[in-house]
């Protein structure tokens, strides 16, 4: 039987995504200036998470932002996770708020950089409509079966919060994403079924066989 408390026990930057109704405007007294105004996070709204033990629940707690705004923490403002920053929180150009509804950001955006026009013009056409945040999880609780996951406090202090295309979509995406080291954490049970569900999807010729050891399989699945 799959130990679910392993869950618990998975570290690490964590990134999650929320289709967002991001508004743009024209920044009044700055001349190529736009506002970008949206929610990185929604709080108290479940979603459906998996990882290799399958689905479960996920919430991030009202609250959870409190104690890494006060600390006043370096965040970012990127495209899709990556790239140059477009606005920064130690500039004054990314401010971050909590509220009734989550993690509020207004950015001031260069649109004098292309890549920055380009995604304002992708927000405007309705074309992205999505925001994640790159974080950590500080303080959490699971349900005793470890089936929910309630996120009780983040650090924001050198993430991000993105405009992204389509991102790790909460309804749909593995988070944290399975890394080799968290695969050495699986017991033989696990590894195995994680290998054969990876067989079937990516069309191996065959399972890893049942005397083969967990070593060989990781190898077999890497690639390696």
């Amino acid at each position: 039987m799959s130990d679910k408390s392993q869950r618990a026990k998975v570290t690490g930057i964590v990134r999650r995504a929320f289709p967002v109704q991001l508004e743009v405007r024209a920044k009044a007294g700055a001349a190529g200036v736009s506002a970008i105004e949206g929610y990185a996070s929604v709080t108290e709204e479940p979603f459906e998470m998996w990882d290799w033990l399958g689905p479960y629940s996920e919430v991030v707690r009202s609250g959870a932002f409190a104690k890494t705004l006060g600390e006043n923490p370096q965040v970012q403002l990127l495209l899709n996770h990556g790239g140059l920053a477009m606005a920064y929180t130690k500039a004054g150009t990314l401010r971050l708020a909590e509220d009734d509804t989550g993690l509020h950001m207004e950015a001031d955006v260069n649109t004098g950089r292309g890549d920055v026009r380009d995604m304002v013009t992708a927000i405007e056409d309705g074309a992205v409509d999505e925001m994640s945040f790159a974080f950590r999880v500080t303080r959490q609780m699971w349900s005793p079966d470890y089936d929910q996951r309630d996120i009780l406090e983040v650090d924001l202090h050198r993430g991000d919060v993105s405009v992204v295309n389509f991102g790790a979509n909460p309804a749909t995406s593995v988070a944290p994403a399975m890394r080799s080291a968290d695969f050495d954490r699986l017991d033989e049970q696990d590894a195995r079924a994680l290998y054969e569900r990876l067989a079937r999807r990516f069309e191996a010729p065959e399972p890893a066989p049942a005397g083969m050891p967990l070593y060989q399989a990781q190898a077999v699945l890497l690639g390696l």
